[in-house]
């Protein structure tokens, strides 16, 4: 005779993580210089689990109208945006704090 086996139910790799809300979370804001002198304003300390930052990083590249990526956890956009970042970011509801 065959037993009714306990279905246990385990989160998918699709499961997220609560969404931090915004104002719970500081926005560290730097620019930076790279090789070939290169300037770059860099988003950082914001939660990957708990934000979605290629979202986040599509809207302050368009707020900015410039170039950008997503790389280690950081939102990298090309050229010195500190204050337009600051302003979009607000905006949304972030607090903010420069380096």
């Amino acid at each position: 005779m065959r037993q009714a086996r306990e279905r246990v139910h385990l989160p998918t790799a699709g499961h997220r993580a609560q969404p931090t809300p915004p104002e719970a979370q500081i926005a560290r804001l730097a620019v930076e210089k790279r090789p070939k002198g290169k300037i770059v304003t860099v988003i950082g300390s914001l939660d990957p689990e708990g934000n979605d930052l290629a979202t986040l990083t599509a809207t302050l590249k368009s707020a900015c109208g410039t170039g950008g990526t997503l790389k280690d956890g950081r939102i990298e956009l090309q050229g010195d945006h500190l204050q337009d970042v600051e302003t979009a970011l607000k905006g949304l509801g972030y607090r903010t704090k420069r380096k």
